[in-house]
C-alpha cells in the first residue's frame, strides 16, 4: 500500500549520486509515460498507477501499476503483473536482467529510454486488459 513518505525526498536520499540521477530520470519518463504521478509503495518502491485485484479464491487486493525501486545492485523496473510476453521489446531495450515481472538495470546508460517507455506503455495495456487500472 502506498505510504505517506513524498516521493521527492525519498529519491533525493538515494546513495549513490549515479543512482539518484538514474532514479530522478526513470521518474520523469515513468511520469511521462503513463500521465500518473508517482505514490511511495513500502518503504522504496515508486508506483505510478494502480490496481485492485480478486482472484476466485477471494483474495483481494491494491498493487501498484507499475515503477521502479532504485536498489543497491540494480533498479528494479515492475512491469506488471507479469502475464504477457514482451521479449520482442526486450530484445530492442538493452543490457538488462529480467523475471516474470520485474526487470534489472544497472545504470540507464545500459538501455534505451524509448524503448523501456514503450515497454511500460505494453505492460500497462496489458494490465488494462486483466484490472481497471487507476491513478494513486
Amino acid at each position: 500500500m502506498p505510504t505517506d513518505q513524498s516521493v521527492d525526498s525519498f529519491l533525493s536520499a538515494v546513495q549513490p549520486q549515479a543512482k539518484a540521477e538514474d532514479a530522478q530520470v526513470l521518474d520523469a519518463l515513468f511520469r511521462k509515460t503513463t500521465g500518473f504521478e508517482p505514490v511511495l509503495w513500502g518503504p522504496s518502491i515508486v508506483g505510478y498507477g494502480r490496481y485492485h485485484y480478486r482472484y476466485k479464491s477471494g483474495r483481494e487486493g491494491v498493487h501498484l501499476a507499475t515503477g521502479f525501486s532504485p536498489r543497491k545492485a540494480a533498479h528494479s523496473i515492475y512491469i506488471m503483473p507479469g502475464y504477457a510476453d514482451f521479449s520482442h521489446i526486450l530484445s530492442r531495450l538493452g543490457k538488462h536482467k529480467h523475471g516474470k515481472s520485474c526487470l534489472y538495470v544497472n545504470k540507464l546508460a545500459d538501455i534505451d529510454l524509448d524503448v523501456l517507455s514503450e515497454l511500460i506503455r505494453a505492460g500497462l495495456e496489458d494490465l488494462a486488459q486483466k484490472w481497471s487500472v487507476e491513478p494513486t
